[in-house]
């Protein structure tokens, strides 16, 4: 599984590039704030969700630390998916959040 620190996913953001991230913490968790451009499905809707994504994106998971986006990425990455686990997570970002 590929992996991406929280500074890398910051600056590549930063720099103007377009990432397509996914947030799978739970609704109350996303409450206190997401990356702006961030999808939101909580983890346990992955599996039910994943025909609204495109096999040939690539995708960076987040959630609060990096454990729940590990499952996600492995999850998707099973299922032909190209993924990134974002390191970390939203505990470590600096970034601006959408509240």
């Amino acid at each position: 599984m590929k992996t991406m620190t929280v500074k890398e996913v910051e600056q590549k953001l930063a720099a103007g590039e377009q990432l397509n991230m996914i947030d799978v913490r739970e609704v109350d968790e996303v409450k206190e704030g997401k990356i702006p451009s961030a999808i939101h499905i909580p983890l346990g809707l992955i599996e039910f969700r994943m025909h609204e994504l495109d096999k040939k994106k690539e995708y960076v998971m987040v959630c609060r630390s990096g454990n729940r986006s590990g499952l996600a990425a492995r999850f998707l990455e099973s299922q032909g998916f190209n993924v990134i686990n974002m390191l970390g997570g939203m505990m470590n970002w600096e970034g601006p959040i959408d509240k």
